[in-house]
């Protein structure tokens, strides 16, 4: 593997060859559309209430809180069911709450309450849906083309966080938001045919389905034992919570600071989705030339010399340049960021991880937009949007000493169940349990170290595919034995480990271990029981 990522196929295109990725994300762009022309059509209605300004940004908070506190929620569940039909449903049940939106508005019984509450609602949905969505992409299209997807995504969400308002903004001027509201009810319906022509390949399920309290525990344990999850994580916090302060600010700053109407702002919105889609489109070449922990460097610096210029320099023109610089910086930050955790995680616990990068994705704006607009209140604007550009200057030298994993696409996550079924002579419940795996290693003493450097990754993995402790012992009774002892909560969820979360990716770690040992290994398992 060189430097950067050139034995990737580079077209930014590509996944679209897929027909159902193409019409998935054809019907996504749509969706997107009507969803932020929706959110112009709910402001506008609340911007002659007492209290608007308040109500106001209730739209916003009545949207995303929902993502906030049901996106972990949402992630076991699309794990555990088929995520199709999560999808299928939950797109329904949006076109429909969006209906009644739209009828509401139209026969004037749209109170705000009514509003706020129906938006709630709609928050929820996309909040559902989101990580069964992300946790698709790699079922649609190649490995190699999932930094290509995600780059193709951001597209998408920023092509419709640009078009939409300024479309929303005319019809709702010359027609009122119900038209909004109804055009926005009927964007679902293409997401909900894509989905309904999908045919998902059926998987044969012998196990029993996990309960949600342990299959989030499963979830938490793989990614507490996978050091390079969390070292996406840990690069999504030192980019989003800085660079939330140009999200967060920008408002202020084009009023204060450049003395611009709304539309002046809207401009300035509008450089950033314009650098999104120009990040996209060159998404390919900037792979060809950098390793992903490069892109994220060259990300933050990008971003954060637009943070700068948008407090220090007083020419709109030249700002305006700097943020398309910023938009293609902050698609850059997250292209790679998502297309990463993707490939990272294999299909079994991949919504519930990915569930978790969008908390930290949300999260992270919504928490670092109070916190800078807090700092700005105490320090003033100027201030602090320098601070958070040094940061983001750190951000980008701690890549030195914080890099992400650089070969992620050749990972080889295809389910594997290699370990040989157990013997039984008694059949335990699938709720029996704790289960204690005890596995004996014969190591000639010229192998240790070695066999121990070996052991050390295969301990990782089996924590996580299941287990709640792992710990390598010594036979001091024995010469050169090695005893493994690791506990699985349940038979059931040990029946999990052997047949569906081992990858083959496990399967090497283990080889290099037998390559240290003699004989074949003994396996012993043991099941808790309750003495009477």
């Amino acid at each position: 593997m060189t430097t950067a990522d050139a034995t990737i196929p580079l077209s930014t295109w590509a996944p679209l060859r897929s027909p159902v990725y193409r019409a998935l994300w054809i019907a996504q762009l749509v969706s997107n559309l009507g969803t932020w022309m929706q959110t112009v059509g709910a402001q506008w209605i609340l911007v002659d209430e007492p209290n608007a300004a308040t109500l106001v940004s209730l739209v916003q908070t009545a949207i995303t809180l929902p993502v906030m506190l049901l996106s972990i929620p949402s992630g076991v569940l699309a794990d555990l069911v088929d995520r199709r039909r999560l999808l299928l449903g939950a797109q329904s049940a949006m076109a429909l709450l969006a209906a009644l939106l739209a009828v509401s508005t139209a026969t004037g019984h749209t109170t705000p309450a009514v509003l706020l509450t129906l938006l709630f609602l709609l928050g929820c949905g996309q909040a559902l849906t989101a990580p069964a969505w992300q946790a698709i992409q790699p079922e649609l299209v190649p490995r190699e083309q999932i930094t290509s997807a995600a780059a193709l995504s951001s597209m998408n969400i920023n092509i419709g966080r640009a078009v939409g308002p300024a479309v929303a903004g005319v019809l709702v001027t010359v027609s009122g938001p119900t038209v909004v509201f109804a055009l926005n009810a009927v964007s679902f319906g293409g997401i909900v045919a894509a989905l309904a022509l999908w045919r998902r390949p059926r998987t044969d399920q012998s196990l029993p389905t996990e309960r949600p309290l342990a299959a989030l525990q499963a979830g938490t344990r793989f990614i507490r034992a996978a050091p390079a999850i969390r070292r996406v994580l840990l690069r999504a916090i030192l980019f989003i919570a800085p660079a939330s302060a140009l999200w967060a600010l920008l408002p202020v700053i084009a009023r204060d600071h450049f003395g611009l109407s709304a539309s002046g702002y809207g401009l300035m919105l509008g450089a950033l989705g314009i650098g999104a889609v120009l990040g996209a489109l060159a998404l390919s070449r900037l792979r060809s030339m950098l390793t992903p922990t490069h892109r994220l460097a060259v990300a933050a610096v990008l971003f954060g010399a637009a943070t700068v210029a948008t407090v220090l320099l007083h020419s709109v023109p030249v700002v305006l340049v700097l943020l398309v610089g910023a938009g293609l910086a902050w698609l850059l930050a997250m292209a790679t960021l998502n297309s990463t955790m993707q490939l990272l995680l294999p299909a079994w616990v991949r919504a519930r991880g990915l569930s978790v990068y969008m908390l930290v994705f949300m999260g992270g704006q919504a928490i670092g937009s109070l916190v800078w607009g807090l700092v700005a209140g105490a320090v003033g604007p100027v201030s602090t949007m320098l601070i958070s550009a040094a940061l983001l200057a750190c951000c980008a030298v701690s890549t030195l000493w914080l890099p992400i994993r650089h070969n992620a696409e050749e990972l080889d996550l295809t389910p594997s169940a290699f370990w040989p079924e157990p013997q039984l002579v008694v059949e335990p419940d699938p709720a029996d349990g704790p289960v204690l795996v005890l596995r004996t290693y014969d190591v000639p003493a010229e192998n240790v170290d070695e066999f121990m450097a070996a052991m050390a990754f295969v301990g990782r993995s089996r924590q996580r595919t299941g287990a709640m402790e792992w710990r390598l012992y010594r036979d001091v009774g024995v010469l050169d034995r090695y005893v493994e002892a690791f506990v699985v909560r349940s038979w059931a969820e040990h029946m999990h480990q052997h047949q569906v979360r081992l990858t083959a990716q496990d399967q090497l770690r283990e080889r290099a271990v037998a390559a240290f040992t003699n004989g074949d290994d003994k396996i012993t398992h043991l099941v808790a029981v309750e003495p009477h």
